[in-house]
Order: C-alpha cells, then sequence, then structure tokens
C-alpha cells in the first residue's frame, strides 16, 4: 500500500463495513470521560456516516451535548493476526438530518431498521468528516484530511440510485447474484443491491454484507447501467 493508496483504503474499508464503535464525549462528567457504543452505520456518496440513533442512548445525549465524534471502522475480522489488517479512525462532527434521501440509503442498508426508523425517539445523523486516521497493517499509518478523502464524483447518481438499486433488485437478481458469487467469491442466494457509488456497489444477504469495485470510477450517472452490464460480462467470462 502507498500512501497515494490510502485515502482509497479508508474510502473502501468504511464502505465495506456495515457497523463502527462510536466514540463520544459524556455530559457533565468533570473529567470528560470518553464513552464507546456500537452503531449500525452506511455511507453517503460524498463519505459522510449516517446514523440511527435512539434519543434514549448516552451516545445521542452526549452527541446533544457536544457533536465531536470518532468512528472506529475495524476490518480485520477473520484474520489470523488482526494487527496486519486495515482500520480507520474518522474525526467528525455529527448532527441531525431531515434529509430523506440519506434516510433512504440508510435503510436500503440495513433493512431491519424499518421496524423502528419511525419511532418518535429515533432520528438520522450525518457526521461531517474532518479528517481520519488509517492503520493499514504494521507500518502503514497516516492521517488523511478530508479533501484528500473525497472520492469521485458521478453528478445525478446521488439522485438516481433509489431507482436503479430497485431496478436491479427487481429485474436483475441473477446479476446481483452472479457478482457475488463470481466476482467476490461469497457464496449463497438471495444477494440484494443497496447502493452504487461512483466507486462501487454495496449488496447485502441476511446479516452479511460484500463491496464490489467498479474497474473505473463513474463520471455520470449515465455510465451506471455499462458498468453494471460490464461486470456481469465480466462475471460470466471467469470459470
Amino acid at each position: 500500500m502507498t500512501q497515494d493508496d490510502m485515502p482509497r483504503t479508508v474510502r473502501t474499508l468504511l464502505r465495506a463495513l456495515d457497523r463502527a464503535s462510536l466514540a463520544t464525549l459524556l455530559p457533565d462528567e468533570p473529567a470528560g470521560w470518553p464513552y464507546v457504543s456500537l452503531v449500525l452505520v452506511a455511507v453517503d456518496h460524498d463519505l459522510s456516516p449516517i446514523l440511527l440513533l435512539s434519543d434514549m442512548a448516552e451516545h445521542t445525549r452526549a452527541i446533544k451535548a457536544d457533536g465531536r465524534v470518532s468512528l472506529l471502522f475495524d476490518g480485520t475480522g477473520g484474520l489470523d493476526q488482526p494487527l496486519t489488517g486495515p482500520r480507520a479512525t474518522v474525526l467528525g462532527r455529527a448532527e441531525r438530518t431531515p434529509d430523506e434521501r440519506l434516510k433512504a440509503r440508510f435503510l436500503a442498508r440495513h433493512p431491519d431498521a424499518a421496524l423502528y426508523a419511525g419511532f418518535r425517539d429515533f432520528n438520522f445523523y450525518r457526521v461531517t468528516v474532518e479528517r481520519a486516521h488509517l492503520v493499514g497493517g504494521f507500518g502503514k499509518i497516516r492521517w488523511i484530511d478530508a479533501a484528500e478523502l473525497a472520492p469521485p464524483f458521478a453528478p445525478g447518481l446521488a439522485e438516481a440510485e433509489a431507482g436503479i438499486v430497485d431496478h436491479m433488485n427487481a429485474d436483475h437478481s441473477d446479476a446481483i447474484q452472479l457478482y457475488a458469487g463470481k466476482l467476490i467469491g461469497r457464496a449463497g442466494d438471495g444477494w440484494k443491491m443497496t447502493g452504487i457509488d461512483p466507486e462501487g456497489i454495496d449488496l447485502r444477504r441476511a446479516g452479511d454484507v460484500a463491496r464490489l469495485a467498479f474497474d473505473a470510477p463513474l463520471q455520470s450517472a449515465g455510465e451506471a447501467r455499462k458498468s453494471l452490464v460490464g461486470l456481469v460480462g465480466k462475471a460470466r467470462a471467469m470459470p
């Protein structure tokens, strides 16, 4: 991993995981005690983490008092030597958001959350990323600021995303199974697409999530179909 690869590594790590450890500062604590909790997370096109939090949770009480948070995305699961694997700590500021598109993106990533997302004491939060600290393994350590983390932008894709995802799941489920089985090596039927961004697509099957990167970032929403068809051809050409 070179220095130039590190921002992309952080983006891939954040998009590949559906949960993170959230660190906040407990209010009314003279010593400023940090508090860490497990949260479900989705990541927007601009790399902003999206959270669904209960007003009754300690971390929500802390955010209301001080919006500064850290999120640890741990990509070391399943490794014989976890310290050789990647993990990224993202620093940012969390704010409650009424954005319906962000809500839809989160619920596509976590469909079971729809059971309680409408409760009065649950609200969505967006984290504006300020910088990240990547540990990509021994000696592969670096702080990366928000400007360098910024992903490619594809005009119109965020607005078209829900339609693309619905179309793929309804009419091209066979293609999604090819993506998961052939291109990612993930077994089992029933994979669904949950999101598409300029750098790839997100898939889910029950409690498992997977990430498939495009060969090249999309430059516009109009390129999505060509890339998705190309991935099918690539999968079918594999033995």
